[in-house]
């Protein structure tokens, strides 16, 4: 790279607004919405979408909510001729649907794209020339006063050519392409003048439509000259201002956000961004965006998975496991920070509340989404997660000094296998662990066990299986089952807290204890678990389970 950037690079200059109104407005409703996949998306395609691929996509979009859909550039491609031809003659289109064509200003264009669409009940037809200072002296050699000539002449033309079809309502969209890299006073002169050649009113409706073909500045400079134009566009009540911003700065849905602020009534995309170079503005993302706001975007994203599936097989384009909303992992948290403040934030959420959950800005249940994938394990998670996943999926609620134990666990076997672990991987775990059945790994295999009401306290009589194989029975005697465990097997065991849970509801329901346990001599703590229908049983278990894991941690230790 250079070292010194100025030298090849200039910062795009500032408008000149200091009475600039957009940034203390807020947003409060969506705008129209225009859908430019089957033509700017289908352009940018390494291979361009086939007839039956774009019809499945057009009705996709119809039933997502779009009302105005530009299907293609008729005079350019037989195939979109074709296809947009079909759409009308086989009443494919809607009534509250408007298609958009789009054509160069050329004579011979024109007229293929009227043919085009003739008939149909409502249409947008799309002129555009380029007006930037690189395009006009490099590209088209032409002055100012040349390009303004051209607009109106070619307007003028349309408006012949249409009135042969009065059947039709026609709507007529102008784009000063490069907007965003022209002078402000030559995209208003090429701009009123299209208004004035259009004869925009009530009987003759019309769109002017502001690109950033290519982004060069910031998002605020594209709100100012948006504002600007807002302002001094003649017969601005009968004009709709749109924006169709691309993404070369990766700024397109923050320059749609400001645009509307500063005054822009519509916005043209492509469902998920695509587009040439970086892409069209991403429609998904700024209509969730302002979903998050309180604001109804108008488009229905209730099952954005099966929206994306759509999307991917007509344009052959994988979408990003992070990309905003629909990515596969957008909902999904590894940190073990982050694990431990969604497993709470979902746990206080009330179902008639205001969302609160840390870490994600919208409810994934509102976008079709599960809550299954939102808590992942691997080696960067935390105690959080892992007893997100155990309570979620098995119902196992952990003490939080037992999460802490638990967690090194997994962490060590995420380390060891460089990989995720799933749900019922974390689950083995936790078995083989605490339970299987009642650490068969050490010795004691629990058969049964007899308690008996003793005068100075509970007996206990157990029937375990030892480390050889061979049955062996144990008798004690305490002030509850526990204690009386604990005394049968004559270990140095100290029970330091006892908890116990019910999996399930119902008189079948299996119980839960979980004890914590200490040795003297043997740094920190060992939990044991059980697991039975009767929870005294399962808590005679979860004493074996914690001795068991005592005897393994001393052998291991020599």
């Amino acid at each position: 790279m250079l070292t010194d950037p100025s030298q090849k690079y200039r910062p795009f200059p500032p408008v000149g607004l200091a009475d600039r109104r957009w940034p203390s407005r807020t947003l409060t409703q969506a705008p129209v919405w225009l859908s430019t996949d089957l033509r700017d998306g289908n352009q940018a395609l390494f291979e361009p979408m086939n007839r039956e691929r774009k019809l499945r996509l057009f009705h996709e979009l119809v039933r997502i909510g779009f009302k105005e859909i530009e299907v293609g550039f008729p005079s350019a491609s037989r195939t979109d001729f074709d296809i947009v031809r079909h759409l009308i003659d086989d009443n494919q289109i809607p009534a509250d649907v408007t298609p958009m064509v789009i054509t160069q200003l050329r004579e011979d264009l024109i007229e293929e794209t009227v043919r085009s669409v003739a008939g149909a009940r409502r249409v947008i037809v799309h002129f555009y020339n380029a007006i930037a200072p690189a395009w006009r002296e490099i590209v088209f050699q032409m002055s100012v006063p040349q390009i303004v000539e051209m607009v109106e002449q070619y307007i003028a033309l349309f408006k012949r050519l249409t009135a042969a079809h009065p059947q039709t309502q026609w709507v007529l969209q102008y784009s000063p392409e490069t907007f965003c890299m022209a002078e402000l006073d030559v995209s208003l002169a090429v701009c009123n003048a299209a208004i004035r050649a259009w004869d925009a009113g009530p009987e003759h409706p019309m769109i002017i439509n502001l690109p950033t073909t290519v982004e060069v500045s910031t998002p605020n400079v594209f709100a100012d000259q948006i504002e600007w134009m807002d302002r001094r566009l003649e017969r601005r009540e009968h004009i709709v201002l749109s924006v169709h911003p691309h993404n070369d700065r990766g700024t397109g849905v923050a320059c749609a956000e400001q645009a509307l602020l500063a005054g822009a009534q519509r916005v043209e995309g492509c469902l998920f961004g695509n587009g040439e170079r970086s892409g069209n503005l991403d429609v998904v993302t700024l209509a969730l965006n302002l979903y998050t706001q309180g604001i109804a975007p108008g488009l229905d994203f209730s099952d954005i998975a099966a929206v994306a599936r759509v999307a991917e097989e007509c344009t052959a384009l994988p979408i990003h496991p992070r990309h905003p909303y629909v990515g596969d992992l957008v909902f999904t948290a590894f940190s073990g920070s982050h694990q431990d403040a969604i497993a709470k934030g979902l746990a206080a959420q009330k179902p008639d509340a205001l969302w609160r959950v840390p870490y994600l800005p919208v409810d994934p249940q509102d976008l079709g989404r599960t809550y299954d994938s939102i808590v992942r394990v691997n080696s960067q998670s935390g105690k959080g997660g892992i007893a997100f996943l155990l309570q979620r999926d098995h119902g196992i609620v952990m003490p939080r000094r037992m999460q802490v134990e638990f967690s090194a666990i997994v962490q060590a076997l995420a380390d060891d296998s460089e990989t995720e672990l799933t749900s019922e991987q974390i689950w083995d775990v936790f078995e083989r662990t605490y339970l299987m059945p009642v650490r068969e790994q050490a010795g004691f295999i629990y058969r049964a066990h007899r308690l008996s009401e003793q005068s100075d306290g509970q007996g206990i009589e157990l029937d375990l299986i030892g480390a050889d194989g061979a049955s062996v029975h144990f008798q004690g005697v305490g002030n509850g089952p526990i204690a009386a465990t604990v005394a049968a097997l004559g270990l140095p065991l100290r029970i330091d807290s006892y908890e116990e849970r019910s999996l399930g509801a119902g008189a079948d329901a299996m119980a839960l204890a979980i004890v914590e346990a200490a040795w003297p001599g043997v740094p920190g703590s060992r939990f044991g678990v059980g697991r039975h229908v009767n929870i005294a049983t399962a808590s005679v278990q979860a004493v074996l389970s914690a001795a068991s894991r005592f005897s393994e941690a001393m052998a291991d230790a020599g």
